[in-house]
């Protein structure tokens, strides 16, 4: 372990935060500021026939009142096709239609009563296989007119968004070997996301039409990027900062929020205007996809996969937003962390009339995770093998081939395998679970279950970042990672700390501020310990490079004679000087002067891609300059007379590369366990015709700190030759395979399977009952 990097930090922002001293978007007040709120539709498909807004405009407070029609620009990241207030029709139940400006919420909520709309109500799709009909009912008639990313694949003429595509070897004739074939279906719902902090942010437009935009999203110029473009000016001419975030889990990127602030805004000219959303209308603004996964598996009698076909449809809901990258991500990694020398993979990502979908932690992988690792356990018990046994004949290891194309490097994933196995091995002596209900022999029954997976994070992006050192020896990171709760802002200070050996508390990180940070892709797919690390300490590196080139005069040596220590620079007799002094020295005293260190970092000879065809860096996100890779294992009880299932427990081991912050990693991994918690067993929304009927958190089944179980967590260090320190991501791979772990567990305790999340307790019973003698595990 070095100095900073490896140990155990307390979090940089902890007692900010824990003293409640952090501020928070809907802590803030301006000058002048007025409130926004939104009116959503009441229908999950309809034309606007006509808007009425008289009455609204004649409420004393009213300040404005925005439609589509008065602000007609659509936005987006993969596709542009989000309109941010509805144009000519309503796609599902909440989409905004009319935007209202008032002195106060209460006044904005009365304004939005006297609003008067009049919809003429056409046919919906809600499921998203009947979506991919030819026959449905077409949701975006103008599908072919709009732009998109060159990884995108329109359908026009169908509600198909997104359709991916990859082959390696000949599937059909590893069917022909296989002694066994598999086919199953298995679902996995939409989710929400559940952040405490629901979406917010204020913005205004000054007297010569500069945007500012104050919020939470974690992808401030990628933000700044689709506002500009969106209505068609210069990125100069818009500031995005982002400040403290009240969690995001992937559901804080894009424009959510800032799509009612922004037409508010431009109608207003100098006054900034307040969006927060209530928890309902947080409800109906992002989920996670659900989708539909065909997985068709050939095996020989000894275990050896040799052929995977797989069919996933995406419901993306009624707008593109990020669900045609989740399907790309996703699927591409479907088959599975196994070396299978044929796999055709194709999925389809389609709209519905539902709130639109898009990431969530994991980018696609937990639902495919689920699916495979479910059969994994399937084909396990039709083999009579070991489900250990199975997965390690089969998994990935240095060199292999996934099927992109792209060969993996620095794989953890075998010693992930055995420490979760080696640990799930040991009884758990439970007489009573959390709560202090009694478990009695005969109504309950004991299992335990295993599942593993691998993750690519986004490539290529960029990475920039400032270092600088200040007259009095202080450091200041420069940065535009947002800190949504992963603890990247303790991550980096660690690094600069290692690189010039100085105290924790003599550095500083800045908030994400497009006018002043230096460019980032995005706080999103597992990237900022390693992009933003590696810039990070390229910055660092080049602060250290010219504070030695200021200080080799003074020792009258060779910068390469000299070294840090505890923030001094150290000559070759031992003499030391203060940063502070070398820089007064260099620039005189009072000047004020400082280092400043710049670093910037994209992804270079990415490993594994020498027999790709083609230029590889030309495709987007079907390469990845690193993979992450978990095992995860859970011990339940099934209560044979109500399909309860309780779990005792939950193992992981992540390869992390290297724990930069063992502590940290350790968080990360038991709040993924949680989120994966919720995902298997309780989470799901209630529809009527398209309209959410447990919009809020009472009715909406989170998994709690109540129904938490024991969890034990190990750290596997295969570190990464391109990542700084050796380090990999973490914050999304240990979310992957908590729920086929304990769909696995439930099987071997109770012999049923369980194709259709989430687990809950009526879905289980119902299952077994189906059979005729329930096993036991």
């Amino acid at each position: 372990m070095g100095k900073s990097v490896g140990q155990a930090w307390v979090r940089v922002d902890g007692s900010v935060k824990a003293t409640g001293q952090a501020i928070y978007i809907d802590d803030v007040t301006m000058p002048g500021m007025l409130y926004g709120k939104f009116l959503g539709s009441p229908y999950a498909h309809a034309r606007i026939k006509s808007i009425n807004l008289e009455r609204a405009k004649a409420l004393p407070g009213v300040r404005a009142l925005v439609t589509g029609k008065d602000f007609p620009f659509l936005h987006g990241e993969a596709i542009i096709n989000i309109p941010f207030l509805a144009i000519d029709k309503v796609r599902y139940v909440g989409d905004p239609v009319v935007a209202v400006a008032a002195d106060d919420w209460d006044t904005a909520e009365a304004a939005l009563e006297l609003v008067e709309v009049e919809y003429e109500e056409l046919p919906a799709v809600f499921d998203p296989e009947e979506a991919l009909k030819p026959e449905a009912t077409i949701i975006h008639e103008k599908l072919a007119d709009y732009k998109s990313i060159s990884a995108i694949k329109l359908v026009p003429g169908t509600n198909i968004c997104q359709h991916y595509t990859a082959i390696l070897g000949d599937v059909e004739q590893g069917f022909r070997q296989s002694d066994y074939i598999f086919e199953d279906r298995f679902t996995t719902p939409q989710m929400h996301h559940a952040a405490i902090e629901p979406h917010a942010c204020i913005a205004q437009v000054d007297v010569r039409g500069r945007i500012t935009i104050w919020g939470h999203n974690d992808a401030p110029h990628r933000a700044r990027k689709e506002i500009a473009q969106s209505l068609g000016i210069a990125q100069a001419k818009v500031r995005v900062i982002s400040g403290y975030v009240g969690g995001g889990y992937g559901g804080k990127g894009g424009l959510k929020s800032e799509g009612i602030a922004i037409p508010l805004a431009y109608h207003l000219k100098g006054r900034p205007v307040k969006v927060v959303f209530s928890r309902e209308e947080s409800f109906k603004t992002l989920t996670r996809l659900g989708c539909v996964i065909y997985l068709k598996t050939g095996v020989k009698r000894d275990g050896t996969l040799l052929a995977r076909q797989i069919r996933i449809i995406w419901d993306t809901g009624a707008y593109a937003e990020k669900g045609p990258t989740v399907t790309l991500h996703g699927s591409m990694q479907a088959a599975g962390p196994y070396a299978i020398p044929n796999v055709d993979i194709e999925a389809f990502a389609v709209f519905t009339n539902k709130p639109m979908a898009g990431a969530m932690r994991g980018y696609g992988l937990p639902q495919v995770a689920f699916a495979h690792e479910s059969q994994m356990d399937m084909i396990a018990e039709k083999l009579g093998m070991d489900p250990f046994a199975l997965r390690m004949k089969n998994i990935v290891v240095e060199g292999s081939k996934v099927p992109t194309g792209q060969r993996l490097a620095a794989v953890g994933l075998k010693e992930c395998l055995e420490l979760v196995n080696r640990e799930l091995a040991k009884d758990t002596e439970v007489s009573f679970a959390p709560g202090g209900e009694f478990y009695p022999e005969g109504r309950w029954v004991r299992g335990k279950g295993m599942g593993c997976t691998y993750k690519a994070t986004k490539t290529p992006t960029v990475s920039s970042a400032y270092v600088k050192i200040d007259e009095d020896g202080s450091a200041s990171i420069v940065s535009s990672t947002v800190e949504v709760g992963q603890g990247s802002h303790t991550i980096l200070t660690q690094i600069v700390s290692e690189v010039l050996d100085i105290d924790r508390d003599a550095i500083t990180m800045s908030f994400a501020d497009t006018d002043v940070t230096p460019y980032d892709t995005s706080t999103t797919a597992s990237r900022s310990t390693f992009h933003m690390g590696n810039a990070v300490r390229l910055a660092a590196e080049d602060a250290e490079v010219q504070l030695l080139a200021m200080a080799a005069p003074l020792f009258k040596t060779a910068p390469d004679d000299l070294q840090l220590s505890q923030g001094n620079v150290v000559g070759p007799d031992g003499r030391t000087l203060s940063f502070a002094k070398v820089l007064m020295a260099a620039f005189g005293a009072g000047a004020g002067a400082a280092i400043l260190g710049k670093g910037v970092y994209t992804p270079k000879n990415i490993l594994g891609l020498e027999d790709m065809g083609g230029d590889p860096l030309e495709a987007f996100s079907t390469l990845s300059v690193f993979h992450a890779y978990a095992a995860q294992g859970a011990e339940v009880l099934v209560d044979l007379d109500t399909g309860t299932v309780r779990v005792l427990r939950v193992v992981a081991a992540d390869d992390v590369g290297k724990a930069l912050n063992p502590v940290n990693c350790c968080q990360q991994l038991e709040g993924a366990i949680s989120m994966g918690l919720g995902f298997c067993l309780t989470e799901e929304f209630i529809w009527d015709r398209g309209r959410l009927c447990n919009a809020n958190l009472r009715d909406y089944p989170l998994a709690t700190a109540w129904d938490s179980p024991r969890m034990k967590v190990f750290l596997v260090e295969e570190p990464h030759p391109q990542g700084p320190f050796g380090a990999k991501g973490v914050g999304e791979i240990a979310n992957t395979t908590t729920a086929p772990a304990i769909a696995n567990a439930i099987f071997n305790a109770c012999g049923v399977r369980i194709r259709d999340l989430p687990m809950r307790p009526a879905r289980v019973l119902g299952e077994i009952r189906a059979r005729k003698t329930p096993g036991r595990g």
